[in-house]
């Protein structure tokens, strides 16, 4: 289902993707409506799926981890995906999980100290899964773009 945004919600929404904790007030007074108009909006965008709720970024270089790959995981058989990600699951570093067309069955982006972080855990945690036969792992040398949808 695709769902119909105007612009005073178009608006919210850049004042919100900008700064989650921006005060509501705030907003209003810039977009000249009613601070309860903007709580309704918001309640509408959240009950339509537009939104599902806020979150902190938490700044994984500042923890320590400083290696970012992407791990292409090529399956046995296509049947196992469910098993697989549910392993991969269990694995804090894995940050996202794609089911893909293409050569891999999985693409995941995983968080890790170091190199040598990286390449234990693909040695003991990761080709360890039952059905992995193999991957292909990419280190990000930088993140150049990062954001959300333009509104």
């Amino acid at each position: 289902m695709i769902v119909e945004i105007d612009g005073i919600d178009k608006e919210i929404l850049r004042f919100l993707m900008e700064d989650a904790r921006k005060p509501i007030l705030q907003i209003a007074n810039k977009i000249g409506i009613s601070g309860a108009a903007i709580h309704q909006r918001l309640r509408k965008l959240e009950q339509s799926g537009v939104i599902s709720g806020s979150k902190f970024v938490v700044n994984h270089k500042v923890l320590g981890y400083n290696t970012m790959a992407f791990v292409g995981v090529y399956l046995d058989k296509a049947a196992r995906n469910l098993e697989a990600v549910k392993e991969l699951k269990k694995i804090p570093e894995v940050l996202e999980c794609h089911y893909t067309t293409g050569n891999w069955s999985i693409l995941i982006k995983i968080i890790c100290r170091d190199n040598q972080h990286l390449m234990n855990l693909l040695n003991t945690k990761i080709q360890t899964i039952e059905g992995v036969s193999r991957t292909e792992t990419f280190i990000s040398l930088d993140q150049q773009i990062d954001r959300q949808i333009q509104l």
